[in-house]
Parts: structure tokens; sequence; C-alpha cells
């Protein structure tokens, strides 16, 4: 029998032309649910987006996303 985990998958990302977002590493990565997961996303890229300044953000459109991903252990 298989097991599920959720794995959180956060991004950087700019409004500039030609800059894709970009997988950033995160300090936690594997939860039970969605819903934990979910939360830490919002928390993690709210004390991610609080090292920017306004002037960063409105020069080039930083911005943070994420996803939380369900995946079967084995």
């Amino acid at each position: 029998m298989s097991m599920i985990k959720v794995i959180l998958v956060m991004y950087m990302c700019s409004s500039v032309p030609g800059n894709e977002c970009r997988v950033i590493p995160t300090p936690k990565e594997e939860f039970p649910d969605v819903f934990e997961c979910t939360r830490h996303g919002y928390v993690y890229s709210n004390d991610i987006m609080k090292t920017f300044t306004r002037e960063f953000v409105n020069k080039y459109g930083a911005h943070t996303r994420f996803t939380c991903q369900n995946q079967k252990i084995i």
C-alpha cells in the first residue's frame, strides 16, 4: 500500500519580460496534507517578501508563487 505526502514547490517570479519564474529552495518541503502545505506556503512567501524593498518589488515586479503537489511514497 502506498502513502501520499505533499511537497511544497516555491517559485520566485518577476514581471520583467524574459524573466521566468524559478524554483527556490524552502527549509521545509514535505507536509502531511495540502492544508498544512498551503498555510506554510503563504507564511513562507510573506517572509520572503519582507526581505525585499518596496523599490525592488516595484522595479522588478518581484513576487512569489507556490504549489502543493501530492506525491506517492512507495
